[in-house]
C-alpha cells in the first residue's frame, strides 16, 4: 500500500508561461516557495519541465538526486532580476514526464539536458551551476560544448571514477535491501533528503512535501534508485568525463563546498577540484550539508553575481 502523503493530485491551476499550453503540473507545490510559471520541452511525446525566468546572461541550474528545480528556487528568486535563470527537471523527476523504457542513466540524462539547452532553447552562451549528479550530467554537456560555456559553479559533486566513501555509499545503496527501501519507502526523497537539509527546511512541510511528492509510486522512484548505483556502474563514462574537464580550464570557475557532507565534499574531493581549477575562488560552508542550494543559496548568488559582473565588464 502506498504512503498516502505521496498521493499526487494534479494541480488544478494551469500555471504555464505559454497560456495556450494547458498541460497540468502532476502535483501541487506551494506557490510561495515556488512562484514560477512552468515551461515544457516536448520531445518524442515526452514533456520535460523547466523554469525560465528573467533576461540577460543565461544561468543554467542543474539538479541531482532525489530533487528537482525546486532545490534551486531561492537562487532563481534572487537572480532572475539580473540574469536569465533556467532550471530544469530531469526526466522522471519533479514535474517532468518519464520516457518509455528510460534507464535513468547519467548518459541518458545528459542527452536530455543537451537537447533542452541546444535544440529547444538554442542557447549560444551560458553559465552552468552543478551539484550532486548535476555535476557529471551537466559537466558532460559543458565539456562537449566548451565554446558555449561562460563560467561554471561547482558544489558538492564529482566528475571522475568514484573513490573511497563514494564507492562505499554506492555499493551499500546497490544492495537488494537498500534498493527495496528506496523503491518501497521513497527512502531517498524522505528519510535521506530530510536528514540532509537544514532544520528550518526539514521542519517545513511545504518544502518536504515538494521533495517527497515527486515520487508517489514505486515505479516513479526508479530514478532515485538508479542514481546511487550509477556512482560505481558508470565508472567508464565518468573516466571519459574526467579527461574532458581540462576543456573548461580557461573559464571562470567557482567552488562551493558544504562541509557537513563528508562523502561528496570530503577533503580529497575538495583537493581534486582545486587541482583541476587552481585559480577558482572557494567558499567553504561549515553549516551546509550535501544540498548546498537548499542550505546556502546565498553562496551561489555571491559566486554568480561575481561571475556576471566580470562578464558584463568585458
Amino acid at each position: 500500500m502506498e504512503n498516502k502523503i505521496n498521493t499526487q493530485i494534479p494541480d488544478p491551476l494551469i500555471f504555464n508561461r505559454d497560456r495556450n499550453n494547458k498541460k497540468q503540473r502532476p502535483f501541487i507545490v506551494d506557490k510561495t516557495e515556488y512562484p514560477f510559471q512552468s515551461n515544457w520541452f516536448d520531445k518524442d511525446g515526452v514533456s520535460m519541465h523547466y523554469i525560465d525566468e528573467g533576461e540577460g546572461i543565461p544561468i543554467v541550474l542543474t539538479h541531482g538526486n532525489p530533487d528537482w528545480s525546486f532545490l534551486n528556487r531561492n537562487i532563481i528568486k534572487e537572480l532572475s532580476g539580473e540574469a536569465r535563470v533556467i532550471a530544469y527537471d530531469l526526466p522522471g523527476f519533479g514535474f517532468s514526464d518519464t520516457p518509455a523504457n528510460y534507464g535513468f542513466t547519467p548518459q541518458e540524462h545528459a542527452q536530455w539536458i543537451s537537447a533542452l539547452l541546444f535544440e529547444h532553447l538554442k542557447l549560444d552562451k551560458f553559465i552552468i551551476v552543478v551539484q550532486d549528479w548535476g555535476g557529471p550530467t551537466g559537466l558532460s554537456v559543458a565539456t562537449s560544448n566548451p565554446d558555449k560555456v561562460l563560467g561554471v559553479v561547482i558544489s558538492n559533486t564529482w566528475a571522475w571514477k568514484a573513490e573511497g566513501k563514494m564507492v562505499e555509499f554506492s555499493m551499500y545503496m546497490r544492495t537488494p535491501e537498500m534498493q527495496a527501501k528506496i523503491i518501497d519507502e521513497n527512502f531517498f526523497a524522505t528519510t535521506l533528503m530530510q536528514g540532509s537539509i537544514n532544520f528550518k527546511s526539514s521542519s517545513n512541510k511545504a518544502i518536504t512535501d515538494a521533495y517527497s511528492m515527486a515520487f508517489p509510486t514505486k515505479e516513479s522512484r526508479k530514478g532515485t534508485a538508479v542514481f546511487p548505483a550509477e556512482i560505481t556502474l558508470a565508472a567508464d563514462w565518468l573516466e571519459e568525463l574526467e579527461a574532458k574537464l581540462s576543456t573548461l580550464q580557461d573559464k571562470p570557475v567557482e567552488l562551493i563546498f558544504g562541509i557537513k557532507d563528508d562523502v561528496v565534499a570530503s577533503k580529497e574531493i575538495q583537493d581534486k577540484w582545486r587541482s583541476i581549477y587552481p585559480t577558482a575562488p572557494v567558499q567553504l560552508l561549515p553549516e551546509a550539508g550535501h544540498f548546498t542550494q537548499e542550505d546556502s543559496p546565498k553562496s551561489f548568488v555571491l559566486s554568480l553575481r561575481r561571475m556576471l559582473k566580470n562578464l558584463e565588464s568585458k
